[in-house]
């Protein structure tokens, strides 16, 4: 599932089907407890807008239009009303207004939304977005009980008007934050010369007795301040019972806020720390330790992270260390 869409189409799809399977299913008593398992695993409605959520996310960060993100994997009307509804209820009244174009495109005869509830959207986000102005808003509303073709006329009339609007709501806002810039790979011709004098080596960790034979691949990120990045330092068959050793163990990420935990938007993610007991940890840790020549003796343990749908960690100063000393 690593295209974000259809993970959450998904998502939804095994929300739909347990949810038909729990009411519809009649257990017999040994069929019970795998039944009543089963409820508490249905995905709640927060798990679905966690991820329409994180689409929305992916849109802001790389100035992606609602076609550009569905390109391999489409949304229905239904579904993209409903990431639509996400935005809207966020204040992002621009890509609301978006999703309920592309639903508004995908609409069917065998589709739940309805177009008189699109317009309803679609008028609100304008207006809470300021391409529409109160006197038009207030001069000109939406009648949810016309006919679809003077539904049609009027949306016609309403796009015309949005096109032609200040500020654009069909133009995504090009300033970004230079952490979103980062995120996209935009690099300037400055920086571009820079990375040009950097290099990859094979590395023995300083003469490390445990490199000597299967040097470290390091990569050169930056000079100032010295960024290395190590390739191929975990093997894939390590990485599967890792993860397999992590999966029932993930929860929310906190941030630390007022001397204790705390779940923030801007760090979204589960994580765990791992405790040195299974062999395959130590082993990384003691990698890890030969690559960088660090003790581990004081390092934290090995926290591994799931980012999901659009999951992030927004910059930030790492101050829990120098205020525990």
């Amino acid at each position: 599932m690593n295209n974000p869409v259809a993970a959450y189409k998904l998502l939804r799809q095994l929300r739909n089907d347990l949810i038909h399977i729990v009411e519809y299913i009649q257990p017999g008593l040994q069929c019970k407890r795998y039944h009543d398992e089963l409820k508490t695993k249905i995905p709640q409605w927060l798990d679905l807008n966690g991820a329409a959520s994180g689409l929305i996310r992916l849109q802001e960060i790389y100035k992606l239009y609602p076609e550009d993100i569905t390109i391999e994997t489409s949304l229905n009307a239904d579904e993209a009303y409903h990431v639509g509804l996400v935005a809207y209820y966020e204040d992002k009244f621009q890509h609301a207004f978006l999703w309920f174009m592309h639903s508004l495109k995908s609409l069917t005869a065998y589709s739940s939304t309805m177009m008189e509830e699109l317009l309803h959207y679609l008028n609100f986000s304008a207006y809470y977005f300021g391409s529409l102005p109160q006197t038009y808003f207030s001069q000109q509303p939406l009648n949810l009980d016309s006919t679809t073709d003077k539904v049609r006329l009027q949306l016609n009339r309403l796009l015309h008007f949005l096109r032609t609007s200040n500020p654009d709501i069909f133009a995504l806002n090009p300033e970004s934050s230079r952490y979103e810039t980062l995120c996209r790979g935009e690099i300037n011709e400055r920086t571009s010369r820079r990375q040009r004098a950097l290099s990859c080596r094979y590395s023995t960790g300083g003469g490390n007795p445990r490199l000597m034979y299967a040097p470290v691949k390091e990569e050169e990120e930056w000079d100032e301040p010295r960024i290395i990045r190590f390739h191929d330092i975990i093997s894939d068959q390590e990485i599967e019972i890792l993860k397999n050793i992590s999966r029932p163990l993930l929860s929310r990420s906190e941030v630390f806020q007022d001397g204790r935990g705390a779940v923030s938007k801007g760090r979204v993610s589960q994580s765990v720390f791992l405790q040195d007991d299974d062999p395959v940890d130590a082993l990384v840790n003691q990698r890890i330790a030969d690559a960088t020549g660090l003790s581990m003796e004081t390092a934290e343990l090995l926290h591994v992270q799931n980012y999901g749908i659009g999951g992030r960690y927004e910059p930030h100063n790492d101050a829990l260390v120098s205020s525990l000393y």
